[in-house]
């Protein structure tokens, strides 16, 4: 995961950098991560420079999408459904390196009333 979002110039292969096969996406131009059981095409919809509270810029941009492909791995499903913890995910949690899991113990169910 550190491999892929080194800082590199814009001509860096960071699949190579990363040693991570790529796939074709079924949808848009760009490649997908053949090994990940989970992934997603995106279209650009918006790019918004970010600025401080008194309205200067900064040079840092957020990035919308629209997702216009779903790649599921099989096994993941259940019922038409995505088994989150069998899939066991890392997310980021912050900080200069940490990073958390879900598991099947982590999950609890809340009803929606409408």
């Amino acid at each position: 995961m550190n491999e892929s979002c080194a800082p590199v110039d814009a001509g860096v292969n960071e699949f190579e950098r990363a040693k991570l096969e790529q796939g074709a996406s079924r949808v848009i131009k760009a490649p997908r991560v053949t090994a990940s059981p989970v992934s997603f095409e995106c279209k650009t919809t918006q790019i918004i420079q970010l600025t401080t509270k008194e309205g200067d810029d900064v040079p840092t941009w957020m990035v919308f999408g629209e997702v216009v492909g779903v790649h599921i791995a099989r096994h993941l499903l259940k019922d038409g459904v995505y088994q989150t913890a069998d899939a066991e995910p890392i997310l980021r949690g912050g900080g200069p390196g940490d990073y958390f899991t879900v598991t099947e113990n982590d999950k609890f169910f809340m009803p929606r009333h409408f």
